[in-house]
């Protein structure tokens, strides 16, 4: 636990530098003086608020993967900010009750849900693509190819 309080956001993990999780000061629960709270107070619609993604870099791209079943692409949006930040968002809606219906159980997750990823200096900005398959979102960010550098035999004189 930091004793710092954390102001500007949290990283959603403390090995990803690029992961930037940025700080609501109102969103209930999430002090920076006093921890977070949010566990306390979290209700089912908040859920799916921390939706978890994957994020691998092969040579060609950096990946991003998502399971957001039961959403439709329409119900998603992916942008691209300035500064280079990949922001993926949408909302699954509550289902309408019925003064009819008798629920036993309510489990599924409802709401909105929001994350961004700062994109590092090799990405193609203009070629992202998105594909949304099987209740999976997959984001493909193109990489820029390094050049090789040049090397050069140095002749020793004398």
């Amino acid at each position: 636990m930091s004793l710092v309080p954390r102001f500007f956001g949290r990283r959603s993990s403390v090995f990803d530098p690029f992961s930037l999780d940025l700080w609501d000061p109102f969103e209930s629960g999430n002090s920076p003086f006093f921890g977070d709270t949010a566990p306390l107070a979290r209700n089912d619609a908040t859920a799916i608020a921390n939706t978890r993604l994957d994020w691998k870099e092969t040579p060609d791209a950096h990946i991003f993967k998502a399971d957001l079943p039961g959403l439709k692409k329409e119900e998603v949006k992916i942008e691209v900010e300035d500064d280079r930040v990949l922001k993926i968002s949408g909302e699954r809606k509550k289902e309408e009750e019925k003064k009819t219906d008798k629920w036993h159980r309510i489990e599924r997750s409802h709401g909105k849900f929001l994350r961004r990823f700062r994109l590092p200096e090799n990405a193609k900005l203009e070629q992202v693509k998105a594909t949304m398959e099987n209740g999976v979102l997959t984001v493909t960010v193109p990489k820029q190819t390094q050049p090789k550098p040049e090397v050069r035999a140095i002749e020793i004189s004398g």
